[in-house]
């Protein structure tokens, strides 16, 4: 390290083991030595902003950005009889919307009661630039403000990564992980853009092998109609792809 110019800071160093809560009494995770320095492995770290537990349930980061939605609703609120509709759901946007969207892929798999919470935060914003009163029902509100719930935030995410690394707009350790159905013989879906579907044994838990952009890609992308599948362009794709979320809304 010092040959390259590089120092350890012990404040900003961290260590995480992920394991299964089922295994995780069966081994300590090591600590890690470099030079003088003594890491001890933590139970979450930050990533890019993301808060990595070390099982993965995701939930420290979900109720991170349920503080931080929370305070931004409340200072817009302040504020908002000074605020027209359009100059809020730009707020809401800047400081709101974009935190939940951030990463939002590996959300993907979430139980419910995990994503209701991010769900509640998005429906209060949507109070807050509508003034809609709080026992009316949202799908409507978020659809005549042209915004997809969350989960479907969500799904929109990991397929538009999914369309990028089809067509060589991603990096090659994301395209690598998925391939092009190849049936054995001629059949009516050989031009349909089907992605292979991962074996049950490579995809071992619903934890976390069936949450990875491995199995969720194929799984989604699957699912869509033909004709959003072989859009042309991106911005076709993005377009009708919401497009399509917003009418399995109804």
């Amino acid at each position: 390290m010092i040959a390259n110019l590089l120092m350890l800071n012990d404040s900003e160093t961290n260590i995480i083991c992920f394991s299964s809560r089922f295994s995780r009494s069966l081994s300590d995770p090591p600590l890690i030595r470099i030079t003088d320095d003594v890491i001890t492995p933590s139970n979450e770290a930050r990533d890019l902003g993301v808060i990595l537990d070390s099982e993965l349930t995701m939930s420290k980061h979900v109720n991170a950005l349920c503080r931080n939605a929370s305070f931004g609703i409340y200072k817009i609120g302040r504020i908002r009889h000074l605020l027209g509709q359009q100059t809020t759901e730009l707020l809401v946007h800047a400081f709101i919307t974009s935190r939940i969207d951030s990463c939002n892929g590996i959300l993907y798999g979430l139980p419910d009661y995990e994503i209701s919470k991010l769900q509640r935060m998005q429906n209060s914003a949507a109070r807050l630039v509508t003034r809609v009163r709080g026992r009316v029902h949202m799908k409507p509100v978020l659809r005549r403000l042209h915004w997809l719930p969350v989960r479907q935030r969500i799904e929109f995410k990991v397929l538009l990564l999914t369309y990028k690394s089809l067509h060589n707009m991603a990096p090659s350790y994301i395209s690598e992980l998925i391939h092009i159905y190849t049936p054995p013989r001629q059949l009516r879906s050989s031009d349909e853009l089907l992605l292979a579907t991962p074996s049950l044994r490579s995809v071992r838990t619903t934890t976390y092998g069936d949450r990875s952009f491995f199995a969720a890609a194929p799984r989604l992308w699957n699912a869509l109609p033909s004709s959003l599948r072989q859009a042309q362009t991106l911005n076709q794709f993005k377009c009708n792809l919401k497009k399509h979320f917003f009418s399995s809304m109804s």
